[in-house]
């Protein structure tokens, strides 16, 4: 193997693997995905009771 075929991987923790969802006022979370945080609050309803929660997908951590 060639030192130009060699890549670095950078670690990163866990705990700081997190994504953006809403958790609806059902109790469940929004079936989709989201880009941002910013996109996330505009959709979900908080006068429903939707709120904007940051999710690890990695592990059960606290954040």
């Amino acid at each position: 193997m060639t030192d130009s075929a060699v890549q670095t991987i950078r670690w990163q923790d866990p705990r700081e693997l997190t994504d953006v969802g809403v958790l609806l006022a059902s109790g469940r979370l929004a079936p989709r995905r989201f880009a941002s945080r910013a996109e996330a609050e505009a959709w979900a309803r908080p006068e429903d009771g939707d709120e904007v929660v940051d999710l690890n997908t990695v592990c059960q951590c606290d954040l």
